[in-house]
């Protein structure tokens, strides 16, 4: 980690910096996916698949025999902790189900807002090198709840050729008979454009690499929508010094390991705390299967201290971090400090690994600084709200004058008459 001391202000924009590629590249790479699964389709799926995931596919979609055998070899233990971390998440998605909403104005005028479903939706699950079973109960349980018709479930095959067997079983638990063993930046133009196997989605849902992302946003210049940009991997810690060092040095690690391109930070009111959970890191690393991704991730995120915990936190909320734990035995006090974040851990018996898995709360979050503006998946994501207005003759009598002028006022005279044929419609009848 690149250890910092008293930054100045100055250097706040450079410090919340992420690892990234070229944009120009990367919109230069999507674009040209885009166009060749337009004009080729399933040819184009399976040629890029070949050309990023080494695999020659014989087949795209995967056969609902092999979800069902892949659920019947369920190990216990992983199918009761898939039961009881779906149950958390169901329990807390379900509190948030919008109501309808219902409102009479002055007995004549009637406005409602109703919540409809998106019928189908698409799912990316990471998968070439760490299968995110947790993913799938993170979108899916929501989708369920809201009752989307159809979500079609898209991730990479691994080494073998295949889909890991644990998403597989994953998503037969959860009722998804669509999977298709297709990744990256194609499997977004697959879900956005549709190919003759694969029928186009409304929404697309699930995190991913810089390339998935870059292509997300490119979808939506297609009409295909996105749950929120969701990038590589961040975690932010801050300690007021009661924090315990194994704990945070283990917390770190968790995030690093996910990719090369994840970014870590750890902030802290001295020098010795910094140094301490950085020696802890290290002997942590040495243990970590994943140790080279980890360490490489390393190599790009920051230990800070900074003046004051005022500076401190000014500075957290102008990186926006996608997890933020408060390392500390009195973590509710920082709690009105905090104003962008994606979600936030609190205490120090509260590991970000938690919310990835089981606590309830949805782990696909908004990165790149995008917490200033976006939420975490939560179940509004998966509806989309419809307002409805019914008008009364009297009630339109009573809002003509308003309309009819705020209508000339711009100019906009046809505006301003589909009021005032009505009303004189009404003093006829």
């Amino acid at each position: 980690m690149i250890k910092i001391i008293n930054p100045s202000k100055k250097q706040f924009n450079e410090l919340t910096q992420r690892p990234a590629l070229s944009f120009d590249f990367l919109q230069a790479q999507i674009e040209e996916i885009f166009k060749e699964v337009a004009a080729e389709g399933d040819e184009a799926l399976v040629k890029y698949t070949q050309q990023f995931d080494h695999v020659e596919l014989d087949h795209i979609r995967v056969a609902p025999s092999r979800l069902k055998q892949a659920y019947d070899n369920l190990s216990v233990a992983l199918f009761q902790s898939l039961k009881q971390a779906a149950s958390n998440i169901r329990k807390f998605h379900e509190a948030q189900v919008p109501e309808n909403i219902e409102v009479s104005i002055n007995g004549n005028i009637l406005v409602e807002q109703r919540a409809i479903p998106i019928d189908r939706i698409g799912i990316y699950i990471p998968g070439g090198s760490a299968p995110l079973i947790s993913t799938i109960l993170m979108l899916a349980i929501p989708a369920n709840i809201a009752k989307c018709t159809e979500i079609a479930l898209f991730s990479p095959p691994s080494d073998d050729g295949k889909i890991h067997p644990s998403i597989l079983a994953t998503a037969y638990f959860m009722g998804i008979q669509e999977v298709y063993q297709i990744g990256g930046a194609q499997a977004i133009a697959a879900m956005s454009l549709g190919t003759d196997s694969i029928k186009p989605v409304s929404k697309i849902f699930g995190p991913g690499n810089q390339y998935v992302t870059a292509a997300k946003e490119f979808a939506l210049r297609n009409g295909t929508a996105f749950d929120l940009p969701a990038g590589p991997s961040e975690l932010l810690i801050y300690t007021d010094g009661s924090g315990i060092p194994a704990f945070m040095a283990a917390d770190l690690l968790s995030q690093a390991e996910h990719g090369a391109d994840s970014q870590v930070i750890l902030i802290a009111p001295t020098e010795s705390v910094l140094d301490e959970v950085m020696q802890e890191i290290n002997r942590q690393l040495k243990n970590l299967p994943r140790k080279e991704i980890a360490a490489a991730a390393l190599e790009k995120s920051l230990a800070i201290q900074f003046e004051s915990e005022e500076i401190a936190f000014e500075w957290i909320n102008k990186y926006a971090p996608e997890h933020l734990i408060i390392a500390s035995e009195t973590p509710r006090k920082y709690i009105g400090k905090i104003r962008n974040a994606g979600s936030v851990f609190l205490g120090n018996y509260c590991p970000e690994s938690a919310g990835d898995y089981a606590s309830g709360t949805n782990h696909t979050l908004p990165t790149q600084q995008w917490a200033k503006s976006y939420s975490g998946v939560n179940m509004d994501a998966f509806y989309k709200k419809i307002s409805y207005q019914e008008i009364s003759r009297s009630g339109l009598d009573k809002l003509s004058k308003t309309i009819t002028c705020l209508a000339r006022e711009e100019q906009l005279e046809a505006h301003a008459r589909a009021v005032e044929i009505r009303s004189s419609k009404s003093m006829k009848s």
